[in-house]
């Protein structure tokens, strides 16, 4: 059975990459680690989101955020130290990647570390709509 797409109807063009995008974010739905999302707009109009991401246990060197192709990646892999032993172990050392798409024109930022909550900074700039005339040529 083949599947139709939101994206393949005739009056939306270029957003095949959309499609790709969405595929590859629902394959990494998983619940680990949580996080929020926060919305704010500046006094200039410019929107500004907040991606905290609830990382207990992490250091800034077991973290990496990056950002391409409109998509935000939150990876985060612990090492074991085999030095040490555990009578109870309850806090597991996992990896994880947690993936948020962008629009375009959005722009991360910075990210912070602190009190066990990695806080990404998106922003998307104000930007004027624009219309204009297309002259119509003969050929």
């Amino acid at each position: 059975m083949s599947r139709i797409s939101v994206f393949s109807a005739p009056f939306l063009l270029g957003f095949d990459s959309f499609e790709e995008r969405i595929d590859r974010l629902s394959k990494t739905a998983d619940g680990y680690p949580p996080y929020n999302i926060e919305r704010r707009i500046d006094a200039d109009g410019t929107e500004q989101f907040l991606v905290s991401v609830a990382v207990a246990g992490f250091g800034a060197a077991e973290l990496e955020v990056t950002a391409e192709d409109n998509q935000l990646v939150v990876r985060g892999k612990q090492k074991d130290d085999p030095n040490r032993e555990y009578l109870h172990r309850g806090i597991a050392a996992r990896q994880f990647q947690r993936s948020f798409l962008l629009a375009d024109g959005m722009t991360v930022k910075d990210a912070t570390l602190g009190h066990g909550m990695l806080v990404v900074a998106i922003e998307r700039p104000r930007t004027p709509k624009i219309a204009r005339r297309i002259e119509i040529r003969s050929v």
